[in-house]
């Protein structure tokens, strides 16, 4: 026996499959590039496609906005005008009851409380309520503003009187309602 060890031999199948991946390689070089042009022709097409989508977009968003805001000047602009026209039967009212020559005390306060019947649907229609709270009602600093605490026979912080109504305008608080509270015992 020897000592020997026998030298290792290459083995065949790695040695024969370099030297032939070595041939495809280049033909596959050759072949990546066309393919790599033709994927490159396609993602810029892609993004073309996609910069004019972006720009349509952005174009959409601009208009949108630029009409909402027409909108709004014009929803501005013209936001009495519905209540305006609810006021006009008032004044026609008004008119033709200055118009009639020698009206009596009675006529006048007919057509008086006509129209301010008038009046106040006018102001309910674009609602515009009445507070006018009654007699013992508990104070609201948020609609009603107490103008002094009188002795009364009530409970404390509710109301004696009012003496001038207020108005709220869609829950807000147009003026508040001036009223008397009373004092505590």
């Amino acid at each position: 026996m020897s000592d020997t060890q026998p030298t290792p031999q290459p083995d065949n199948a790695a040695a024969q499959a370099a030297p032939a991946a070595g041939a495809p390689e280049g033909a596959a070089a050759a072949s990546a590039a066309p393919d790599l042009a033709a994927q490159l022709a396609e993602l810029q097409a892609k993004n073309a496609e996609l910069a004019d989508l972006y720009l349509r977009a952005q174009a959409d968003v601009q208009n949108a906005r630029r009409r909402a805001d027409e909108e709004i000047a014009k929803s501005r602009k013209f936001a009495v005008e519905g209540f305006a026209e609810s006021l006009l039967p008032v004044i026609d009212s008004l008119e033709a009851g200055l118009a009639i020559p020698n009206a009596t005390i009675e006529q006048i306060r007919e057509g008086s409380e006509a129209t301010l019947r008038q009046l106040k649907s006018a102001l309910e229609r674009n609602k515009v309520v009445e507070v006018n709270p009654t007699a013992g009602t508990k104070f609201d600093p948020s609609q009603h503003q107490a103008i002094s605490m009188v002795p009364a026979d009530q409970e404390a912080n509710t109301v004696v009187s009012v003496l001038q109504k207020g108005y709220l305008i869609a829950e807000r608080v147009l003026r508040p309602a001036l009223v008397t509270v009373a004092a505590p015992k």
